[in-house]
């Protein structure tokens, strides 16, 4: 079936052998948090700020070990190269308060992440479920003390991030995303971005490594009782992520319903060297539901692709579903956002381009249009064949459930 297949992308001048090779150098940043509800480590137990996962089904990591035990089970079933995602609040052993986190909290993570040979590892501060998230406000809080405290938690994560790259031999991404907001039409929509940027630029007056540490801020419309005003809005954070060297991460499940991120990433290349992206599936809003191989994935994987961005844009994986087996969850999403790159791999984009440029808008649709017949389907088998892994995985993942996780009651 490949050799068929090979010989029709062929016909288009597109040579899979080479789409193939591409792919399997394009990590992909997957998230702890799907592995247990995003309840995290550090003694919080529940689930607060602005977030919230649906469903109970069994078998939900109750700790390190069944945490560290899932992400292997699942990250074997994954294809292509792979980092870790971590909060926070997954700080294993602490018994300090979150601004006083350092490197030892996490010495376990980089053990695990060598043992099992991921690529590297990206950070993230855990602004919510903490009982300084007063009102609903973090880094823009008009408390000094509560404000301060999440400064502070920010600027260990620098440490720890720098941490983490030196470790790895690998940039860490450090995604700063807030909950802050109101719930009904606020007073004041000024004062408390000042009080935001007022923060950040207190976070990055630590001294860090550029050349290890991606400093992100992520941007949201509204959110769980923030449905009024969003502090940490996409205009904000363009702004001063231009006037900081700083990186914008788009998640995109965090704009309107009619705004696509495929659309955000080539605007961005315009005027950034790097792009951080957080891929999810939005359903009506930012509903976090697991990514599958659908069309807007598809075109944020054609606009990676065809800008030759692979390198500039750091892929991530941001989604939560405790409705169905957390495994299935992690690989499926992880297979999907794979799937979607080889598809943008195998187009022929130059030509396409081309036809752009040369107002041949009739040949561009009718092409567009051909490349969706060809036999894509015998390619990814033939990629997952090279990585050892078979298409079927469920049954893997079946298995390990009733041996693993319907024993935690």
């Amino acid at each position: 079936m490949y050799q068929l297949a090979k010989k029709e992308y062929e016909k288009y001048g597109i040579d899979t052998e080479s789409a193939i090779a591409k792919l399997k150098d394009i990590p992909v940043s997957i998230h702890c948090w799907q592995g247990d509800d995003v309840i995290g480590l550090d003694g919080g137990g529940s689930l607060s700020g602005g977030i919230q996962t649906t469903g109970n089904y069994p078998g939900r990591a109750r700790n390190f070990e069944e945490l560290k035990a899932d992400i292997k089970k699942a990250f074997a079933l994954m294809p292509g190269k792979k980092r870790l995602n971590l909060h926070a609040s997954y700080a294993v052993g602490a018994i300090v308060d979150r601004d006083k986190y350092e490197p030892k909290h996490f010495k376990a993570w980089v053990d695990f992440a060598k043992e099992i040979g991921l690529q590297g590892i990206d950070f993230n501060p855990t602004m919510f479920s903490h009982d300084k998230v007063k009102d609903g406000l973090t880094l823009s809080s008009p408390n000094e003390n509560i404000r301060k405290f999440w400064v502070e938690h920010c600027k260990t994560c620098l440490k720890i991030a720098e941490y983490f790259a030196t470790e790895m031999n690998s940039h860490c991404l450090v995604n700063i995303w807030i909950p802050d907001g109101f719930k009904d039409v606020p007073a004041d929509r000024l004062t408390p971005r000042l009080r935001l940027k007022k923060s950040l630029d207190e976070i990055l007056s630590v001294k860090y490594d550029k050349k290890k540490v991606i400093v992100a801020v992520e941007s949201k419309v509204f959110g769980i009782g923030v449905e009024s005003y969003t502090v940490g809005s996409n205009e904000f954070y363009q702004n001063y992520a231009a006037k900081n060297d700083i990186c914008c991460l788009l998640d995109n499940g965090h704009y309107h319903p009619l705004e696509y991120v495929s659309d955000k990433i080539p605007a961005l290349l315009a005027f950034y060297d790097r792009v951080a992206l957080h891929v999810t599936r939005g359903v009506r809003w930012d509903s976090d539901h697991v990514v599958l191989f659908e069309d807007e994935l598809k075109e944020i994987a054609k606009e990676i692709v065809r800008n030759d961005a692979t390198e500039k844009v750091l892929i991530g994986l941001d989604y939560f579903d405790a409705s169905i087996n957390r495994l299935s969850a992690w690989v499926t999403g992880q297979r999907a956002m794979q799937k979607a790159l080889l598809y943008a791999l195998l187009i022929n984009h130059s030509e396409l381009k081309q036809l752009q440029e040369n107002a041949d808008f009739t040949t561009l649709m009718v092409k567009q249009e051909e490349v969706k017949d060809l036999p894509f389907g015998a390619v990814w088998k033939e990629y997952l064949k090279r990585e050892n892994l078979s298409e079927d995985y469920l049954n893997e993942i079946k298995k390990y459930e009733k041996e693993v996780l319907k024993e935690r009651v």
